[in-house]
């Protein structure tokens, strides 16, 4: 069995388990200083875009592509190019296709594709420049600004006052306009594959802010555990998205849940690899990243993960170390931890957590029994949240 994998910053993740399973890597990536180049049997720098990767994955007479890639930006010609190997070559690439990706990568197309399916959102509107005078009376603030296209909190912008948002048109000539709901944000990553899906667990990643902090700056914990929340109707409705969007591979539906309105609102779609999946792994024993090489391989087996999830306890939160002097460091923690391989840092009783991310903005992730006790787990490192 021979894999193309594209993207380099994430194939750790990935690179001992296909080496496990018997699969000959091969590596195509953009930047030569890319991290992870010689965990492949085999790698190709090349331009950006997906034209030579297309070229590589027929030359080298691969089975199968599998797409690394966990910004908005290529995936559109990455659905581009699973249409034309899957259509042309018979080759699978597990990612999303068009149809999917054209929606989730467009926040107004979202809210229209949510709305059309009945799937309950908050209420928005559009706005531009040259006809703000008209609208603004029709504001009722907050309200969160957005852009159509973007990720990490980019162009976000919360306002609470029509001079906020007279300020935010200044820099965009146009916005996105939802209501603000004071809620728990809410993920949930969903695994699909050749018309079977599997939603795996809800990840709580704090209370929205007028502030607009971002899910990245808090602690996030999983499974949820909310009153009021049914867990059952969170997981169906991610699960109804995906089957809907027709999206394949893994991708992450979020919410906002209305504690006192009892309310789920579905806000967005990532179809691409999530910045939960951490979380997901730790809580659920469910690798999302490793389901994709077993899509690939074709030992795709929704009722499998079900009967093989796992019911932990989770928390994530960006590392910071206590600076005085009986405090553990970094580097001290990270002595008993792979340099390559993320697969192998095994959560055991001595070491139930993983550090991951770049350098400087490292996170770590901790497994317990309860919740309870992964926080005594970080205190015990000596870490807390700022």
């Amino acid at each position: 069995m021979k894999i193309l994998f594209i993207g380099a910053r994430l194939f750790n993740e990935v690179a001992g388990y296909a080496q496990s399973r018997g699969i000959e890597t091969i590596l195509s990536e953009s930047s030569p200083e890319s991290p992870n180049l010689k965990l492949a049997d085999e790698y190709h720098i090349v331009p950006r875009g997906m034209d030579r990767p297309i070229e590589l994955a027929l030359s080298k007479d691969v089975d199968a592509v599998v797409p690394l890639i966990g910004i908005d930006i290529p995936l559109p010609e990455v659905a581009r190019m699973k249409e034309k190997l899957e259509k042309q070559y018979d080759l699978p690439v597990v990612a999303s296709g068009i149809h999917a990706t054209e929606i989730s990568t467009d926040k107004i197309k979202t809210k229209n594709f949510l709305i059309n399916n009945d799937i309950k959102t908050s209420n928005f509107t559009e706005i531009s420049k040259s006809q703000y005078e008209k609208s603004k009376s029709l504001l009722k603030y907050p309200v969160v600004l957005k852009q159509p296209e973007g990720q990490g909190g980019v162009g976000v912008k919360i306002a609470l006052t029509p001079q906020d948002t007279e300020d935010y048109l200044k820099l965009f000539p146009n916005a996105l306009v939802e209501n603000f709901i004071h809620g728990a944000e809410i993920s949930v990553e969903v695994l699909r594959w050749e018309d079977k899906s599997v939603p795996l667990v809800g990840v709580y990643k704090g209370d929205t802010t007028l502030e607009g902090t971002h899910p990245l700056e808090k602690i996030r914990t999983a499974p949820v555990n909310m009153e009021n929340l049914n867990y059952g109707e969170l997981r169906n409705t991610a699960k109804k998205v995906m089957d809907l969007l027709d999206a394949n591979g893994t991708a992450e539906v979020e919410f906002i849940f209305n504690q006192e309105e009892k309310e789920i609102n579905t806000l967005e779609i990532n179809t691409r690899p999530s910045g939960t999946r951490f979380l997901t792994f730790c809580s659920s024993n469910i690798n999302p990243m490793h389901q994709l090489v077993n899509m690939a391989l074709g030992e795709w087996d929704p009722k499998k993960i079900e009967n093989e999830m796992k019911s932990y306890s989770s928390l994530e939160m960006p590392l910071k170390i206590k600076s005085n002097e009986n405090s553990a460091k970094i580097q001290d923690i990270k002595i008993s931890l792979p340099d390559d391989h993320i697969e192998k840092q095994i959560l055991t009783p001595k070491k139930p957590y993983i550090i991951h991310g770049p350098e400087k903005a490292s996170r770590i992730t901790v497994r317990a029994g309860n919740i309870e006790f992964a926080y005594e787990i970080l205190k015990n490192l000596k870490m807390e949240h700022s």
